[in-house]
Order: C-alpha cells, then sequence, then structure tokens
C-alpha cells in the first residue's frame, strides 16, 4: 500500500476536476483527497501500486472534456493513512495560474432546460462543471463558490445536496443554482421578471424591434437577422453602414442552410468555445442583404448561453426567427457594457427594451471571432472561451512582463515563469471609457494570475494612449518601460505562437505603425530573433496625405501614388473615378509642400489604394472595409481561373516596387480589363514580389524560416499565395492561428521581448 502527492497543472480550476478525481478514486479503490491549490490541483493517493498506475493513467489521458492537462508529478510520501477520499478546502498556493475561459452550453444541460419534469426546466442559469461561466465571474483563485460573483446566491437545499455529492453532474459546480436559487432575468425599468421577461424580449424580436440582452461577458444588441427593416434600423442607430453583424442562428442546421459549412468548421462551430465564424453565405440564403453587403461571408455563432436558448425555443405561441443579430452592445469605440448602468446610459439609444440579470460580469468578455484555414481556426479576435488561456514559451522566463499591446483591437498580456496569457479584447484606446476599462482588467487580472510585473511593454508611437497609460503606471509602479517597434512585435507573436527559437525573416504588412525613422511603417521585412531585429526591406514609400482620414480614404493614396509617376494624373484620376481635379490637386500640393502630409510604407493603405483604383472602394466606412472588398472579388475570379499576368516588379537597395503595381493596374483598369481579375493579379504579383525578396535575403542571411504576420495576413487569399509560392521555394512558413495576426495579437510578442530583453 503506497501513499503518493500527485500535482496535476493545467486546465483543471472550474471544469470539474476534482469530482473527476473523486470519481476516478472511487473507481480505482484508492482513498485520500483532492483540493485546488490555485495554482494546481493537488492530490494524495493511497492504494494499490496497480490501482494508482491506472488512476493517475486515467487524470493525465482521459481528463474531463473541456480540462487541459499541462503536466503531472507525482511523489511518494510518508503520512497517516486515509480511511475515504475527500475534495478538501481549497487553499492558495503561489505557482503557475491557469484560469478556465467561459464554457458554452453543454449538450447534457440543454436536455435538463427543456425537460418539464426537470427542476431546472426553463431555467436561464443551468449549468454543470462541465459549462457555464467561469473567468467573467471569478475574483480571486483557488476557483470556489465564494470567490466568485455567485457567492451572492446562497444554494437551496436540492442545489447544495447535488453541489457536496459526487455521483452528480453538479459535484463542486461552482455557479450551480436552479431557478429557486440563482440569478434572474428581468425588463429593466419594469416588474417584468423571469418567464415574463423572456416572453416579452421574444414579443419585441418577433414585432421586428431591437433589443438588448446581458450575456455571460456583456451585453449584445439584438434583431430578426432576417428582418431587413429592423437590420437597417439598427445600422442607422448606430451609424454603422455597412460592416457586417454577426448572426447567431438555431442551431448547426439552420447554420448549414444559410452557410457553407466546411469540413472542420462543423464541430468547431458547435464546440464549447463557440465562437463567431465567418462562413461563406449560400446564394440562398435568407438573410437580409443588409447583414453584411457587398461581403460573401457571415459571422455566424451557435447559442452558447441557457438564456440564448430560451429566446429561440420557448413553450408560448410567438414565432420568433432562427437567425438573430447578435451584436455588440456597446457605443462605437468604447468596450461593451456589462450592467445595466452602462448599458442604460450608452444603448438606450439603440434598442427598446432591454433584458438583463442579476449575475454580477466582473471582466468584460467579447465574443471571439475566427476565420479557417488550412483545416483550423485563423483567429480574428480572441475573447470568450479563448481567454486567457496561456501560450507556454518556458524558454522566455527570465522575468514577468505586462504588455499593454495595440492602440486599436487592444488587448494586453501577462507573463510569468515563461507562461503568456493573453487578455479578453479590450478595445480601441481612442476613446477614454476604453482606457479605464484596460485600466480595470489589468489590475484585476494581475490578481487573479498572481503576477507581478518586472517590466512593462508598450508600443513605441509616442502619441498612443496605451504609451500614455504605460508611462503612467511605469512611473506608479516604479517599473522599468519598454517601447518596442509595432511591426516587429507583430513578427515576435507568430514566432512565439510557433515557440520557433531560430532567427526568422519576418514580414509585417500592416496597416500603421510608428517607425524607427519617424515615418509611417506597415510593409516591413525584418532579419530578427527573440531580442533583435533589423529592417532589411520595405515596400515602396509613397506619401499619406490628409492625417487620420488618409487611414480610411483609400483615394487619397491611390491619388498620390498616381501624382508621382509617369502617368497624365489628372486624366487617369478623372477616368477611373479616384477623386476629382480638385481633390488630386490638394493631394499634389500637400505632398510637394510636406502639409499634413508623411512618408509611407503602409501594406494596407495600399490594399486601400487598389480598392479605389480599381472602383471598388473610395473609402471605407470601416477599417479594412475596401481591403476586404478587394479580397472578394479576387476570390470570385480565383473560382473561375488562377491565371494571372505577370507585372515585371523588382527589390533593389531592400525596396519593392509596389508602386509599380498600383499604377499597372490603373493602366490595366484603363483598359477596360476585368476589375476580378486585376484584383486577383494585384495579390498574386505581390505574393511574387515578397517571395522574391524572401530568396534574396536567404541567400545573404542564410535564413530559411519566414513569418507572416499584420493585419494585412487577415486576408486568407495573401495568406494562401505568399504560403504557397514560399514553400515551393523550400522556405518553411510561420502563420498564427489562435492568436490573432492583427493588432490583437502584438501583445504577446510585445510579452516575449520583455521577458526576454535584459536591459
Amino acid at each position: 500500500m503506497s501513499i503518493l502527492n500527485i500535482n496535476v497543472y493545467g486546465i483543471v480550476q472550474g471544469v470539474g476536476f476534482r469530482p473527476f478525481v473523486a470519481r476516478c478514486a472511487e473507481k480505482y479503490n484508492i482513498k485520500g483527497s483532492v483540493a485546488n491549490r490555485g495554482s494546481f490541483v493537488e492530490i494524495f493517493a493511497q492504494g494499490q501500486e496497480a490501482m494508482l498506475d491506472a488512476f493517475i493513467d486515467e487524470i493525465k489521458n482521459r481528463p474531463p472534456n473541456r480540462a487541459v492537462v499541462l503536466n503531472v508529478t507525482v511523489e511518494k510520501v510518508s503520512r497517516g493513512e486515509f480511511t475515504d477520499f475527500v475534495i478538501t478546502q481549497s487553499e492558495k498556493e503561489k505557482g503557475d495560474i491557469f484560469v478556465s475561459p467561459d464554457i458554452a452550453v453543454c449538450e447534457e444541460c440543454k436536455k435538463e432546460l427543456y425537460d418539464i419534469n426537470n427542476k431546472r426546466y426553463l431555467h436561464p442559469f443551468i449549468n454543470c462543471t462541465q459549462c457555464g461561466p467561469r473567468l467573467t465571474i471569478m475574483d480571486n483563485m483557488p476557483y470556489d463558490r465564494e470567490r466568485t460573483t455567485m457567492g451572492v446566491f446562497p444554494m437551496c437545499p436540492d442545489c447544495e445536496r447535488e453541489y457536496t455529492d459526487p455521483s452528480t453532474r453538479r459535484f463542486d459546480a461552482q455557479p450551480v443554482c436552479c431557478n429557486k436559487c440563482g440569478p434572474e432575468v428581468y425588463i429593466i425599468g419594469t416588474r417584468l421578471k423571469g418567464e415574463q421577461a423572456i416572453k416579452t424580449a421574444r414579443k419585441e424580436i418577433a414585432a421586428g424591434k431591437i433589443i438588448a440582452i446581458k450575456g455571460i461577458g456583456g451585453f449584445h444588441l439584438c434583431c430578426d437577422a432576417k428582418n431587413s427593416m429592423a437590420v437597417e434600423r439598427l445600422r442607422t442607430l448606430k451609424a454603422r453602414p455597412t460592416k457586417p453583424f454577426a448572426v447567431m442562428m438555431k442551431d448547426i442546421r439552420v447554420a448549414e442552410r444559410e452557410c457553407i459549412v466546411k469540413e472542420g468548421q462543423r464541430e468547431y462551430l458547435d464546440g464549447w468555445q463557440k465562437p463567431i465564424m465567418l462562413l461563406e453565405k449560400r446564394e440562398n440564403s435568407t438573410l437580409s442583404p443588409s447583414i453584411a453587403p457587398d461581403n460573401i461571408s457571415v459571422g455566424v455563432m451557435l447559442p452558447y448561453t441557457p438564456l440564448h436558448l430560451l429566446l429561440f425555443d420557448y413553450p408560448d405561441d410567438i414565432r420568433i426567427s432562427d437567425c438573430l443579430v447578435m451584436t455588440s452592445g456597446n457605443v462605437k469605440g468604447a468596450p461593451i457594457c456589462r450592467d445595466d448602468e452602462d448599458a442604460i446610459r450608452e444603448l438606450s439609444g439603440f434598442c427598446d427594451v432591454f433584458l438583463s440579470h442579476n449575475r454580477k460580469i466582473l471582466i468584460r468578455s467579447d465574443d471571439s471571432v475566427t476565420d479557417w484555414l488550412y483545416d483550423k481556426p485563423y483567429m480574428i479576435r480572441r475573447s470568450r472561451g479563448f481567454a486567457p488561456l496561456p501560450f507556454a514559451l518556458h524558454k522566455a522566463n527570465k522575468r514577468n512582463a505586462l504588455a499593454i499591446g495595440g492602440e486599436l483591437k487592444n488587448t494586453f498580456c501577462l507573463s510569468k515563469k515563461g507562461l503568456f496569457y493573453p487578455s479578453s479584447y479590450v478595445g480601441d484606446m481612442e476613446d477614454i471609457r476604453t482606457v479605464k476599462a484596460l485600466d480595470e482588467s489589468v489590475k484585476r487580472m494581475c490578481d487573479l494570475l498572481e503576477v507581478k510585473p518586472d517590466v512593462i511593454v508598450c508600443d513605441k508611437h509616442p502619441g498612443y494612449n496605451t504609451s500614455s497609460f504605460a508611462e503612467e503606471l511605469s512611473k506608479k509602479l516604479g517599473l522599468p518601460l519598454i517601447r518596442l517597434q509595432h511591426h516587429y512585435a507583430h513578427v515576435l507573436s507568430v514566432i512565439a505562437e510557433n515557440a520557433c527559437f531560430t532567427p526568422v525573416i519576418g514580414i509585417s504588412f500592416d496597416g500603421t505603425g510608428y517607425g524607427d525613422d519617424a515615418t509611417i511603417w506597415g510593409g516591413e521585412i525584418f532579419v530578427c530573433d527573440y531580442t533583435s531585429y533589423k529592417r532589411t526591406a520595405h515596400i515602396d514609400s509613397f506619401k499619406q496625405c490628409g492625417g487620420d482620414i488618409s487611414a480610411k480614404e483609400g483615394w487619397r493614396i491611390a491619388a498620390a501614388v498616381i501624382n508621382s509617376s509617369s502617368l497624365n494624373a489628372s486624366e487617369v484620376c478623372r477616368e477611373l473615378g479616384i477623386c476629382t481635379e480638385e481633390e488630386r490637386t490638394i493631394i499634389e500640393r500637400m505632398s510637394s509642400l510636406g502639409i499634413n502630409s508623411v512618408s509611407s510604407t503602409s501594406c494596407g493603405r495600399l490594399f486601400d489604394a487598389a480598392s479605389a483604383v480599381l472602383g471598388f472602394k473610395r473609402a471605407s466606412s470601416f477599417e479594412g472595409e475596401a481591403a476586404t472588398n478587394l479580397m472578394y472579388h479576387a476570390l470570385m475570379y480565383e473560382k473561375r481561373s488562377c491565371e494571372y499576368d505577370k507585372i515585371p516588379l523588382s527589390c533593389e537597395n531592400g525596396i519593392l516596387s509596389t508602386n509599380s503595381l498600383l499604377t499597372a493596374l490603373a493602366i490595366r483598369k484603363l483598359n477596360k480589363e476585368p476589375v476580378d481579375r486585376l484584383a486577383y493579379d494585384f495579390h498574386a504579383n505581390l505574393a511574387d514580389i515578397l517571395t522574391k525578396t524572401c530568396i534574396g535575403i536567404r541567400e545573404k542571411e542564410n535564413i530559411d524560416t519566414v513569418a507572416l504576420s499584420g493585419g494585412c495576413f487577415q486576408n486568407s487569399l495573401l495568406v494562401r499565395l505568399c504560403r504557397e509560392r514560399l514553400e515551393n521555394n523550400n522556405f518553411k512558413v510561420l502563420l498564427n492561428s489562435l492568436l490573432p495576426v492583427n493588432d490583437g495579437g502584438i501583445c504577446l510578442g510585445q510579452a516575449v521581448y520583455g521577458a526576454l530583453k535584459e536591459e
């Protein structure tokens, strides 16, 4: 008879791990104990050696569905014998912290939700050890009820019995509750609660109204996705003319009816994380055309809370759409609303009814958004269901870093002993409300993960709100501050996610970032590793005129490039409808006199300019609109053919002749060539010159690994064309997958640099 001390590390908090261990102990006749220690689960196991071996094997290799076991240590100990197996009181211990993300409602709870004989029939907060809120309700670790926002809801005798009975699915499930003892839904400003509140919300949606709904991580704005009048009204109220709305569909069958669901996507779409996934719309889709104008894709998610399920399906006589707009409940630029006060103040002008509840949200968590590339997710926004799962890079453990992230699509990252924890999506830092949300989230995550940073890292741009926030925080905490170049941080995020420790050729094709020479960068090629970089090449520079507005109006870039070419700029701009003669002249004067203009190598702006030249979008009403439209036209051509005309581009003295690519498009458009083909040619020729440049760098530097990063590589066509050409030339290509390739991912690159760089 032996007694073992077994410590289990990983996602083992809030996923029913201790009840699972208790059941395994009963199965193998093991006596002892199990407890959360904050940073790990500690088990004392007493039994026969063969049974102990089987017990450990099951823990390692067959844990609960939502658990992730990263490491298990086993040590023989001498101590008094046990008489039974118990779950003991949790205690705090120092060490690595693994916090579970929020988990979508499981199939077992779905069945109980609609079982009229079940005590949780139609309970909007049904959950068990396999599902429910986690991160968003946690106040502290270890994960026990009293350290969550469920602590204010005393369990009724029936729930407490299940909570303490190892034979139930709710044994030690911290958010356990029922209709008698749990949170309650209500319509703000009325006395309508519970059943009446849900029926009212359904009735309003069916009548074409807009409602705000409080979920796990914040409020959504919701309306019938098939009702064009409702969708257009929401667009008008939110001043959001064309940016696509996410759609929540009743179930996977509806998603497959409305969209093309590729092999592999189905399981992921309907899995425990349930992100918004970009799917290609079917030609016979019943969705309102206003959901995603001029867009071949739509963002689709399935219900992930019991309340969502009840909105779609409730025992009343109200007929409701099986497709609902479910977009983030926030004012443009502000963080998602998480309580009634926020919602009333900021969303009253957008909706007719508020469906809320009294379970407090401690940490905001927007929906995650993902594309699908190479048979796996290609993350666009990493938040609910993923954050704060860490990335492991154990060689980067010299010091703990707090990385503040980017100005747009902000997430921050905390590192501790080689584990890197990117936060949930925070938002765009142009709004002071989002800066306050960042401040609050940083403090809460530092407490939750028990991290005391040794260094703070932020973007190099001196004018960013994130830079000011980092400066103030570094002074307050007395910590060193590192300002890191934006596009280098992009490349670091890719090599860190891939745990690559060799030098790479880093390609950062992005929007705009502050360059080392105080110009705008964004089409950069580096030779780099985790602690140093060298800018070896970049796209051709152009004048970016008009300040911030130039990031939205691609015609300005197109006019500047054509003005500087050998073409008759006046005639070309007029014939192609790029701009008026007056506008062209203004751009010419601004460029020549240096008035509100700056030299730029932004690849994102080059895409915008190409969209303007080809007549797709002169300007964007939301970030990436023009470039996305350009990609969709190219994809439509690709369905018919992959032939393209090679444009003689060069890379001399480290400068890629991309301005020539733009002027070549203009000439061919004047010659009435099909614009879809020209859009494809733009992508293909850009991939050609990038590959040619990498071959030249390899000959000098002897590096055969290429890392692709930056917002331009959200463009799946560009990624495929670049990867195909690079791999055909014997390069190893690194891509992001579970970390956004856009600015939502640079916090990881910043944090890794801060953890490794000794200054």
